[in-house]
């Protein structure tokens, strides 16, 4: 394993000595936080790269590869763990639109890079950008200044990470019928299984048809603040290879030879825009989200009605040990929202709490605690107004653990346990029901068993 490391630290000392590949790579670090990774482990943050002698630098210190964000910055040096939302939309003045690919299978990563290109030339955009990996996946990205300054009064600068996520969702929703179809054509459902070592189910949707994105992944959930990218002419630890840039009619004939170090001549990732290029993307990704919303919210009251039950048979006489029985989903929204999803998060917790017969003073003094966690907390008025609606309501259960809406989106995420339960309330009375079967459980006396001399 050292010999590798040491070998590839050896071809990126000589690769980072070029002056055109310490050109580019400064170039694409304009207004942007920059972190050299040491085969394993990333460099301080936040950093920068000033200068193409920053690169030669590093890479004598171990360097093998650059990564920066996709946020664009005032001064990336200010950026600190601790600033809130608000704080960190003073200092932003923008961001990157990056679509990350990410597939073991370089012939299926092809396919969905193509497609996605296709999408963006449909909503007019003509200035994008293509990388190669350098793994076995692919970029795609588009420059800030393509977007306009503001929508249905959103300032897009201010956006993110929600902006890029709805348009990745949007897009991975309009090409994934085509991504499925032509995967198939070069794939058996049961050749794609093997190699990726799982059940044919696995590769289904609700409706049994081959969900493509069970194989290809497009970088969604992990888009967050702060979030990192391989810069294009970094080099891939696993692989050793460039992440170079290609044009998307090459990308049939792409092999991943073309991307050894030697090979490489280096050009700029994402081109120069022209002034509201995506801003019919923009439009068409935030229309489409508001319809899939007024799904989710129709669906989630269905849901509810359905879901009614009888809460009697929830019998809590200790409130005070019962946290130990809550979901962990539950105890990460205990904790207080740091970025978004405040009011759903409110949702959920009112529900739970009312499910499991707690009383309204009991429920107020709980939320108090929660808002003040908060990265910002809601107003006063709005949390009382909340609380006094619901108390005029028939108890309902808090949405399934599967309604990403009200977990994934707001960093809750459910573990696979939690999800067969499906219902935070199932949780509670699954682990409570446990608990007391193990204290009901016979005691085996150390001696049982041995005669008696």
């Amino acid at each position: 394993m050292m010999e590798k490391i040491e070998r590839l630290r050896d071809i990126a000392r000589q690769y980072y000595l070029r002056k055109d590949i310490q050109s580019i790579l400064v170039e694409q670090a304009i207004s942007k936080e920059v972190v050299p990774r040491y085969f394993d482990s990333f460099g301080k943050r936040p950093d920068v790269l000033e200068y193409p002698t920053d690169v030669a630098n590093l890479a004598f210190k171990g360097a093998t590869s650059f990564h920066c964000s996709e946020e664009l910055w005032q001064n990336p040096l200010e950026i600190g763990t601790n600033l809130r939302d608000d704080e960190l939309n003073k200092i932003r003045i923008g961001w990157d639109l990056i679509l990350d690919i990410d597939c073991k299978f370089i012939e299926y990563s092809k396919i969905a890079a193509w497609l996605l290109t296709e999408a963006l030339y449909f909503h007019g955009i003509k200035n994008l950008g293509l990388k190669f990996s350098g793994g076995s996946g692919f970029h795609i990205g588009v420059g800030f200044k393509a977007f306009p300054k503001e929508v249905h009064n959103v300032k897009i600068k201010d956006f993110f990470p929600q902006g890029p996520r709805l348009i990745a969702n949007y897009l991975r929703d309009m090409m994934a019928k085509d991504l499925a179809s032509r995967i198939l054509e070069i794939s058996t459902l049961r050749e794609i299984a093997n190699a990726v070592n799982k059940p044919v189910e696995d590769l289904l949707d609700k409706e049994k048809k081959f969900n493509p994105f069970s194989v290809v992944g497009i970088d969604t959930v992990l888009i967050s603040s702060r979030h990192l990218c391989r810069m294009a002419y970094s080099l891939h630890e696993k692989t050793g290879l460039a992440s170079i840039v290609i044009k998307p009619e090459q990308l049939k004939q792409f092999n991943m030879g073309w991307a050894k170090p030697q090979r490489v001549f280096a050009k700029r990732f994402i081109p120069e825009p022209e002034t509201d290029e995506a801003k019919e993307l923009f439009v068409q990704a935030l229309d489409w989200n508001s319809r899939i919303e007024e799904k989710k919210s129709k669906k989630d009251e269905e849901t509810v009605r359905k879901d009614r039950m009888d809460f009697r048979e929830i019998n809590i006489i200790d409130k005070n040990n019962l946290d130990q029985f809550y979901p962990p989903s539950i105890k990460i929204m205990l904790q207080g929202v740091k970025q978004d999803g405040r009011k759903r998060t409110l949702f959920v917790l009112i529900n739970f709490f009312r499910s499991l017969n707690f009383n309204n003073d009991e429920i107020k003094k709980i939320i108090t605690e929660w808002n003040l966690k908060n990265y910002k907390p809601l107003k006063e008025n709005y949390v009382e107004t909340q609380l006094g609606w619901f108390r005029r309501q028939g108890k309902m259960l808090p949405p399934n653990f599967d309604n990403r809406h009200y977990y994934d989106d707001v960093g809750a995420i459910p573990d696979e346990f939690s999800l067969k339960l499906k219902n935070p309330i199932n949780y509670v009375k699954y682990r409570i029901k446990m608990s007391e079967n193990e204290k009901t459980k016979p005691k085996i006396r150390r001696n049982a068993g041995k005669s008696k001399q």
